[in-house]
């Protein structure tokens, strides 16, 4: 008898990574089916419907991204090469993924307009996380006398998300790592002028 959470598990790898390099809207359940072996009833039995399994697989995809995220950020001691850490991690969706198909927020934020409000909502969550992750890291470094403190942690947290995003949508289109390089020397000149 299978494990129901192996199952599960298996379901959101390969639907996850099928979402994320053919779309959400691409990918049917036959194309899950094909990719787990497992027949429609069997993804039913742990997803409601597509929505739900879109869902959970966009949550699956930005918890690895955030988790080796974590990881990188963890080597370091200051605010600043924390931040770098970010900029470096994101660097590497252009040509070395972490994640096949890239960034899974950058993904489902271009697809998910008024017609997949579910997946809008979940993103619009995910990258909250990430907003509040850039701003503690500020917050620390200010608490900790490596950052300015009288910066908007809102403004610099916003800037950098939008820019490293923005870069790799770039940089993906040229096929080369031009944009984002450029990027993140600006990100960089960015931080030194608001640490300490």
């Amino acid at each position: 008898m299978r494990n129901p959470d192996e199952t599960k598990g298996a379901i959101l790898h390969h639907a996850g990574s099928l979402f994320n390099v053919r779309g959400y809207k691409a990918t049917s359940i036959s194309n899950i089916t094909e990719a787990t072996g497992y027949t429609k009833g069997a993804i039913y039995r742990h997803f409601k419907n597509k929505e739900k399994l879109e869902e959970q697989s966009l949550v699956y995809l930005t918890e690895i991204m955030f988790e080796k995220l974590r990881i990188q950020i963890k080597e370091h001691e200051t605010a600043s090469d924390k931040l770098k850490a970010i900029f470096y991690f994101f660097e590497s969706y252009v040509t070395k993924s972490p994640i096949k198909g890239g960034c899974p927020l950058l993904n489902v934020a271009i697809e998910a307009d008024d017609n997949s409000p579910h997946l809008r909502k979940k993103a619009h969550a995910i990258l909250e996380v990430l907003r509040e992750s850039i701003k503690t890291i500020l917050a620390n470094g200010i608490k900790f006398e490596q950052i300015r403190k009288d910066i908007d942690k809102e403004y610099y947290a916003t800037v950098i998300i939008a820019s490293l995003e923005g870069a790799i949508m770039m940089s993906k289109l040229s096929r080369t790592n031009h944009d984002i390089g450029m990027i993140i020397r600006h990100l960089e000149a960015t931080i030194k002028t608001i640490e300490n």
